[in-house]
C-alpha cells in the first residue's frame, strides 16, 4: 500500500488536466443552456434562475478532482484549469470565468481542508458541493448585483442553486468517482486505493 503524500505525481497531473479538458467544455455546454433557460423563463421575469439551475455543473471539476486525488489544491488547481478552458472555447464572460473558478474552487477546497483530506464519503461530496455554492453566492451577490433582488427572491435563488449544486457537484461527481474506482481505472489515486 502506498503511503499518502501531499506531493503530486505526474499521473495525478495528467488526471487533473483530463478532468479540466471534459469540464471545461461541459461548463461552456452549460452557459449555453443556462442561457437557453433564461430566455425562456425571461417572460414571467424570472430569467435569473437559469442560471442557478445549473450552477451546480460549474463546481464538477473542483469536488471530482477533490474526490479523486484527496491532496491539497486538486479542488482549485482543476477549477481554475477547467475555467480557464473554458474561456479559451469562447465563454463569452472572459477572463472573469477564471476568477470565478477561484472562487469556486476555494469553497469546496476549504471543506476538504477542514476534514484535512482525509474524509472523502458522500457527506463531505455534499459539503464540498454547498461550500462551492456558498462562496459562488456571495460572488454574485458582489460581481452580478443580487443585491438588487428582494430578500425571498434571493432566498430562492440560494436554494435553487444549492439543490443544482448538491444534485451534480455533490451527487453525479460521487456517482462518476465512484464508479470510476470500480472499474478498476482509479487504482493509483487515493479513491482507487480506498475502493480495493
Amino acid at each position: 500500500m502506498e503511503k499518502k503524500t501531499n506531493s503530486w505525481k505526474l499521473k495525478e497531473i495528467i488526471m487533473v488536466a483530463m478532468i479540466c479538458i471534459v469540464f471545461g467544455v461541459v461548463y461552456l455546454a452549460g452557459v449555453y443552456l443556462s442561457s437557453f433557460i433564461a430566455a425562456a423563463l425571461t417572460p414571467a421575469g424570472l430569467s435569473p434562475l437559469g442560471n442557478e439551475i445549473v450552477f451546480g455543473v460549474w463546481f464538477m471539476a473542483a469536488t471530482l478532482a477533490g474526490y479523486i486525488l484527496q491532496k491539497p489544491g486538486a479542488a482549485v488547481v482543476a477549477e481554475v484549469i477547467a475555467a480557464v478552458i473554458e474561456v479559451l472555447l469562447g465563454n463569452w464572460f472572459g477572463p472573469m470565468v477564471i476568477v470565478a473558478g477561484i472562487i469556486q474552487g476555494a469553497g469546496a477546497e476549504l471543506v476538504f481542508a477542514a476534514y484535512k483530506y482525509k474524509k472523502f464519503n458522500g457527506g463531505v461530496m455534499y459539503l464540498a458541493a454547498a461550500g462551492s455554492c456558498v462562496t459562488s453566492f456571495l460572488w454574485s451577490f458582489v460581481r452580478s448585483g443580487y443585491g438588487q433582488f428582494s430578500v425571498p427572491f434571493l432566498a430562492l435563488l440560494f436554494v435553487i442553486r444549492l439543490i443544482s449544486s448538491l444534485i451534480f457537484a455533490g451527487f453525479i461527481c460521487k456517482l462518476i468517482g465512484d464508479g470510476l474506482a470500480k472499474t478498476g481505472l482509479l487504482k493509483g489515486y487515493e479513491l482507487g486505493r480506498s475502493h480495493e
